[in-house]
């Protein structure tokens, strides 16, 4: 497809730094390919001195897959394109023993942070699980503000700051004890080290002579200062961004960032992409009409060059049991008439639990769907705490996995131990499981403490010779029995219901084990190890393969459908307090909930519906609802209000009439 002159300018711009305000379906990613394509066949440039990046693992796949399409995978090989956090990771890896980390270390997912700092913080919070998230958040946030624990010691304004600060400092010793990091130390060490070391500096600077940022809007302070010193005073750059679509202040996202880079680089060129391709002209003009109440730094407003489109329709329900009713009956009614694909729909919601009635309702009526953000098999507690055994047994030397399982269910072998045995293991430069097996190790820890690591300890070898003897079933079946995991799910469970679904979770897991060991007339036996790799693999196909469709109607949140595109879309309670949320209407953040229904609007390229109902259940009360704020401040002769409907005139209901007969002919045609 040809370039439009806004996009043209934005790939030939390579003399400076340069930002691509890109509204929404405008081809962003289109000038990022192109432009890559252009700096390497007509600038002189490796690909291996490129580097692109963006916020998910999706759109990364995606972008090198168009490269490699659109440049030849031979003159492609060396082009780095990752997320942030994958970017990081390389530079850790690369630069370890500057960073003081011994090269095979751990990361934490938010389940192993929010356990250690459980652990950690018996004594002070008590498991109060909003404290811990509180915490857990805090860090977060200081992680993402470059704040390390002592400055965080500094600017602490209140009691319970201070007690956060001291915290942090406390789960950053155990971490380095550890030889483990977090999500957030992915950004904030590589960007720390950058600050403070030249010769690092100059080292990463000559290595990515040219960098491209997708989603610029989206990143922080501490990705905001990787890309600084990333580019240096050479400050060859394309950043990609649309202020309109900045929906991620809760995890640290700051817009104004677009503003800064102006200030930071003031020969920064500002390239518009105004040309929507995807949506409708209506569609537009309602978006564009809506956002305008939101202050702008950059001004603009997309046009389409694609039909005027259908009038955008609001449906009313009474309640929301009624309301999902609604929906799927107008899917149903929608697909009959048009002759469409189940695929084509996609219903966006404002929180995860607006999707339960939903899906039953789709489920009733037999329709295919696909829940975008559930909770995948592999990413269950249980799940992972079985696998941590198998994965301990198999590799003693997994770290990650001895600290997810040593102490769980509980055995006595507390944070301190941990720490003192991560200590001891960082000196000998041996693992942690190795560690415990040392003799000098009894002048570092109590002797109940060493019974206990002991006592773990020789309860996996031995289930490893087990395995290795040629009974791997019986040696995995002995495991699960011995751990005492069915008690400690009954005793950390909600419910005993909730314990008891847990356990078949477990039972699952065991099938699959018992079955690819034993293998069958298509697959050859496997062994333990072969079983575990197989399966950590499957884990991560899931977790890739959790973005893919098929002919389902697509139910998402409309956070999770930024970047997305669908020919039908129903935005359902679309009321005062849900959108926008009470906590942004109290906390008078309404322009970021304002450009969360931009992004809902914009997703949709043919036709649109908005559903409210008239009351709706909340904490256990009828409560009365009001049509959202955003829907009145559409422009009311695009929208069609259905108990404000014109009546049908006698020639739109005969047309009516011969399209349902048409459809039904095709039918019986079938």
């Amino acid at each position: 497809m040809k370039l439009n002159p806004a996009q043209n300018d934005a790939v030939h711009y390579v003399s400076g730094p340069c930002l691509v305000l890109a509204g929404a379906g405008s081809g962003k990613t289109r000038v990022i390919i192109n432009k890559i394509g252009y700096l390497v066949e007509k600038c002189g440039y490796k690909a291996s001195n490129i580097a692109a990046v963006t916020f998910t693992n999706k759109a990364a796949r995606e972008m090198k897959e168009r490269v490699a399409q659109s440049m030849g995978r031979k003159e492609a090989r060396g082009l780095w394109i990752s997320t942030f956090h994958t970017l990081g990771l390389e530079i850790i890896k690369r630069e370890h023993k500057v960073l003081g980390l011994k090269p095979g270390f751990s990361l934490f997912d938010d389940q192993d942070t929010l356990a250690l700092l459980k652990e950690l913080t018996q004594d002070e919070l008590d498991e109060d699980k909003d404290l811990l998230k509180a915490l857990a958040s805090t860090i977060s946030n200081w992680k993402g503000g470059l704040v390390i624990p002592e400055h965080a010691r500094k600017i602490a304004k209140d009691e319970q700051q201070h007690l956060f600060a001291m915290l942090y400092q406390r789960y950053a010793q155990h971490m380095k004890a550890y030889n483990a990091l977090d999500f957030d130390d992915l950004i904030l060490m590589p960007t720390l080290l950058l600050r403070h070391h030249e010769e690092v500096r100059t080292r990463w600077q000559t290595k990515i002579q040219y960098l491209l940022v997708d989603e610029y809007q989206d990143t922080n302070t501490s990705q905001y200062e990787m890309v600084k010193l990333l580019v240096g005073d050479r400050a060859r750059f394309t950043v990609v961004g649309d202020d309109d679509q900045s929906i991620y202040s809760w995890r640290g996202a700051k817009p104004q960032n677009l503003v800064l880079l102006g200030k930071d680089f003031p020969q920064l060129k500002l390239i518009k992409l105004e040309q929507n391709y995807r949506s409708s002209q209506r569609i537009l003009r309602a978006a564009n009409i809506l956002i305008a109440n939101n202050p702008h730094v950059y001004d603009k407003a997309l046009f389409s060059e694609l039909a005027y489109g259908e009038p955008l329709r609001v449906l009313f329900a009474a309640n929301e049991e009624q309301e999902a009713e609604r929906v799927v009956a107008e899917i149903v009614r929608h697909k009959f008439v048009g002759r469409t694909q189940f695929g084509d729909y996609a219903i966006l919601y404002r929180g995860n639990h607006q999707s339960r009635l939903l899906e039953r309702a789709l489920m009733t009526n037999r329709i295919p769907y696909k829940l975008s953000g559930g909770t995948s098999f592999f990413a269950r507690a249980e799940i992972k705490d079985i696998m941590g055994y198998l994965k301990l047994v198999v590799n003693p030397d997994d770290d990650n996995a001895f600290l997810r399982i040593v102490n769980l269910p509980k055995r006595g072998i507390g944070p301190s131990t941990l720490e003192r045995l991560g200590n001891f293991a960082n000196e000998k430069h041996i693992s942690m499981f190795a560690a415990i097996f040392e003799p000098e190790l009894n002048h570092h820890l109590p002797p109940a403490a060493m019974s206990s690591l002991y006592q773990f300890g020789r309860f996996i070898v031995e289930t490893g010779d087990h395995a290795e003897r040629g009974e791997p079933v019986e040696a995995v079946k002995h495991l699960i029995r011995k751990i005492n995991y069915e008690d400690y799910l009954y005793e950390t469970s909600t419910s005993a219901k909730a314990a008891e679904m847990r356990m078949k979770n477990i039972s699952e897991l065991y099938r699959w084990v018992t079955e690819m060991l034993a293998g069958d007339e298509l697959d050859e036996p496997m062994t333990l190890p072969e079983v575990v790799t197989r399966l950590t693999l499957r884990d991560m196909m899931e977790r890739n393969s959790e973005d893919e469709g098929g002919d389902q109607v697509q139910l998402m949140t409309l956070h999770a459908s930024k970047g997305l595109e669908f020919p039908f879309v129903f935005m359902v309670g679309v009321e005062e307090r849900i959108l926008p949320h009470q906590t942004s209407i109290d906390e008078d953040n309404v322009d970021e909930e304002r450009r969360l229904a931009y992004v809902g609007i914009t997703r949709a390229q043919r036709e649109l519906w908005f559903t409210l109902c008239r009351e709706r259940r909340q904490f256990g009360e009828t409560m009365r609802c009001e049509p959202s704020r955003f829907l009145l401040e559409l422009p009311q002769d695009d929208v069609v209000w259905e108990n404000r409907k014109p009546q049908q005139t006698e020639q739109e209901r005969m047309q009516t009439g011969r399209a349902n007969i048409s459809s039904l002919r095709d039918m019986f045609k079938k």
